[in-house]
């Protein structure tokens, strides 16, 4: 069974009416037990909580310790093209967009690699707009060879494949794909994705289930935060979690939270998320779900990045560009949203070192070797 079935037996008024009216005798028996538990969840991630996000931080910062140590993995997007045949209003990348559009030949992925290897990085996401003819299967299986002679983690952030083609990029060295679902809440998709295959909700939403048939090593899942009532979408993001942990034993997840920032014609946060809002949310993912990794982007600013940390943070992107080329031949216009956290490579190690972190730059290694 895909998600699309679990899903459709979710009222998801009558969950968000619950979250809401959650207590704090609700909240209190879900600082007891929450792991796993879908129930605790919604009260953790309602308003009923936010008295309680201190002892919810010391709980995660506990767990994610003990699970994790002191260690923070750093990756590094790569962006292949802002080519895109989708019409999403919250993107730089739509295809109204009246931008300069670029995708990256072999020779210039090679140039951005070699900016990325001098700042020590071993693992990378490769990041693209959603153009199938242009930017699709066939232009995947040319790159994936090249990156991964030099990376032992190689991560995607695409459009969603068929079952086939996923298959196909594993066997060329892929370790992860992540894959956000932006909003779980159908009309609100509707609303943003106007043009293009990304229209399809149920297709992107079945796509992590692919994903784990495969046993591919990790699934990201995401919602970004601001398109619609953010708690009722995390939660609902926590119940696709939850299918995918149970059913997928093979594979690591990821979450990603990243929240509405400026990009060209972009718009602006229907239910906007403070800061202490953020630190309720990934609180509570990590004491849904001890072995979850937890993202950070660099959408974030220096201080709240740095301040995250110890709640149930475990990867950082560090130095980023959000344009095709942006390591070797930067250029403004290129770019997807506008990045907060501007510190280099070596700026982040040192405030990592600093509060006692180790700056892990390797994510692991599958043991594939090109034929």
């Amino acid at each position: 069974m895909h998600f699309e079935q679990v899903f459709a037996g979710i009222d998801r008024e009558h969950l968000r009416l619950a979250m809401y009216s959650s207590t704090a005798a609700q909240v209190e028996r879900a600082l007891q037990r929450p792991t796993g538990d879908v129930q605790a969840l919604m009260a953790l991630l309602s308003p009923a909580a936010q008295p309680y996000i201190e002892q919810m931080a010391q709980q995660a910062a506990h767990l994610t310790q003990q699970r994790f140590g002191h260690n923070i993995s750093l990756f590094i997007p790569l962006y292949l093209s802002n080519l895109c045949a989708n019409e999403c209003d919250y993107c730089g990348f739509k295809l109204s967009n009246k931008i300069k559009r670029k995708t990256l030949n072999l020779q210039e992925i090679n140039d951005e690699i070699q900016v990325i290897k001098a700042r020590k990085f071993d693992s990378i996401l490769l990041v693209s707009g959603e153009h199938e003819t242009k930017v699709g299967i066939d232009y995947f299986c040319q790159v994936l060879p090249l990156v991964k002679q030099y990376f032992s983690h190689v991560a995607m952030e695409v459009q969603p494949l068929a079952s086939e083609e996923y298959i196909k990029l594993i066997k060329l060295g892929l370790d992860g794909v992540m894959l956000y679902q932006e909003t779980y809440q159908t009309m609100t998709y509707a609303q943003h994705h106007t043009r293009g295959k990304k229209q399809d909700f149920y297709y992107r939403l079945n796509s992590p289930d692919r994903l784990g048939e495969t046993g591919i090593d990790k699934i990201g899942l995401g919602v970004l935060l601001g398109l619609d009532d953010w708690r009722l979408d995390a939660l609902l993001m926590g119940y696709h979690l939850h299918h995918l942990e149970n059913r997928y034993w093979r594979s690591k997840f990821s979450i990603s939270l990243p929240r509405l920032r400026p990009c060209t014609g972009g718009i602006q946060p229907k239910s906007a998320i403070n800061d202490l809002g953020l630190v309720q949310l990934i609180c509570a993912f990590r004491l849904f779900s001890e072995q979850l990794e937890i993202s950070l982007s660099t959408r974030e600013s220096e201080d709240l990045r740095n301040n995250l940390l110890p709640l149930g943070i475990t990867h950082m992107s560090a130095g980023s560009s959000t344009q095709p080329g942006g390591y070797a031949t930067p250029a403004n216009e290129l770019n997807q949203f506008e990045i907060s956290d501007e510190r280099s490579v070596e700026d982040i190690s040192v405030m990592l070192s600093s509060k006692g972190y180790q700056p892990i730059f390797k994510d692991w290694e599958s043991g594939w070797r090109p034929g």
